[in-house]
Formats: C-alpha cells, sequence, structure tokens
C-alpha cells in the first residue's frame, strides 16, 4: 500500500497524477504492488522425501509455523505461515507416480485387462477371482442372465477340453494403486462388465469415497511420522 509520500514522488515524477472525484482519488495509471521474493517450490514424488524435508530444518527456521496440505490423493504441499503481505511461501509439494495403465469406464480386451490387474492393482480376493475369469474365457461365450443388466455369465475353460459357465461377480472390491506408496491403498467397490471379444471393463461404483478415504490416511501417516515437531499443522 502506497502511503502519501510516494504517491506524491511518483506525481513528481510525472509518471501517475491524482485526481479527486466526488471525494473519491483515483490515479491516471493502474499501480501495482511490489511482490516480496518467494523461493521456488521443490517437487518430489513421496511422502518420505516430505518428512526427511521437515525434519533436516534445512531451509526453515526452527520457530516457523508450517502448514500441510492434503490437497488429494496424489499431492500434498507445504506451506509458510501467513507473511506480512497476506501471502505463503509453498516449500515443497509432492506429486505421487501412479500407473499410465489403469482403465476405467471402457472395455478393452482381456489380455490387457489381465496386465492391468496383476501390474496396477493390489492382490486380494476379487482380483483374483477376476484374472481367473478373464483368463480363461472362451471368446464369444459371454451372455447376460436375466433383462436386470447386472448379473452375467461367461463360459470359460475349466480343464484341457472341458468349460464350464461361472457367474461373473458383481460388484468387485478392488484396490488400484491410486495414492503414494507409503499408504495402504483404499478397496472401493468397481461394476466389472464383459462383453464379447472378449473385453472387459470396470466402473467405478463408490461415488469417490475412496478419494477421502486416501485423504485421511495420507493425513494420519505425516501426522504420526511428525510426533514431536512442534508448529506444524496437517489438513486434509
Amino acid at each position: 500500500m502506497f502511503n502519501k509520500e510516494s504517491l506524491e514522488y511518483l506525481v513528481a515524477l510525472g509518471e501517475v497524477k491524482l485526481l479527486e472525484i466526488d471525494g473519491q482519488q483515483y490515479s491516471t495509471k493502474a499501480l501495482h504492488r511490489v511482490m516480496e521474493p518467494e523461493p521456488a517450490a521443490l517437487k518430489t514424488t513421496t511422502l518420505t522425501a516430505l518428512v526427511d524435508y521437515i525434519k533436516s530444518d534445512f531451509d526453515i527456521k526452527a520457530s516457523s509455523k508450517l502448514l500441510i496440505h492434503v490437497i488429494s490423493p496424489e499431492k500434498v504441499a507445504l506451506y509458510s505461515e501467513l507473511r506480512s503481505d497476506a501471502e505463503r511461501e509453498s516449500y515443497i509439494t509432492c506429486e505421487a507416480l501412479l500407473p499410465d495403465n489403469i482403465v476405467f469406464d471402457r472395455f478393452i480386451d482381456t489380455e490387457q485387462f489381465n496386465i492391468m490387474l496383476q501390474s496396477s492393482f493390489v492382490e486380494n480376493k476379487d482380483r483374483t477371482l477376476l484374472l481367473k475369469v478373464t483368463g480363461c474365457v472362451k471368446d464369444s461365450a459371454i451372455k447376460e442372465i436375466g433383462d436386470d443388466g447386472v448379473s452375467q455369465a461367461a463360459t470359460i475353460k475349466t480343464g484341457v477340453a472341458s468349460v464350464n459357465d461361472v457367474v461373473v461377480p458383481n460388484p468387485v472390491i478392488l484396490a488400484p494403486y491410486r495414492t503414494f506408496p507409503e499408504i495402504v491403498q483404499p478397496e472401493s467397490k468397481f461394476i466389472f462388465r464383459m462383453q464379447s471379444g472378449p473385453r472387459a471393463a470396470l466402473f467405478e461404483a463408490d461415488g469417490g469415497a475412496w478419494r477421502n478415504e486416501a485423504m485421511g490416511k495420507i493425513k494420519k501417516f505425516l501426522e504420526d511420522q511428525l510426533q514431536g515437531v512442534e508448529n506444524i499443522k496437517v489438513i486434509s
């Protein structure tokens, strides 16, 4: 905020003229506040790096107040307290490295589907069942049961020369890798569907509740790791 002396100095230089209209002051040119310098934020991919940075006291004074904001399941940032200009410094940002082969809401061939399940989902009972169904399915054997659009059956090969009809599980509980590796990946419901070809697809069915669970786990992890560190607050 310019004081009277500063404005008069600018007027004297001929850069700004001040006008008073109806008791209000106006300038002939826009004035822009000079911003305080800010450090370039570090970028990491793990929560461990964030914890190590805070504990190192490398850039931050011991008396400084810090704020950790869990922005999303994939992003966390460390900020300073408000400065005199009502701005915050951003010290470090963590963005999780996530698999790029996870496909939702679209049918893909069963070979690609199997690779996705094995490489990008935590092993559990339903993942094992889906791998069995899609790995042994007989081409063009997918059929619907009833007319509710929910239950399906697939003809899968169960032996050298035998095939059986099995009911495709629906919904299924799966845990894709969707947040930082230090966190137990949250499980959520998915609608599993198959088409002739054969092709398979997963549709998210929890309304995004897994995001709140993941962010809560990140907050808990950071609070546990930073016990004993004063002047720090974690929000999500």
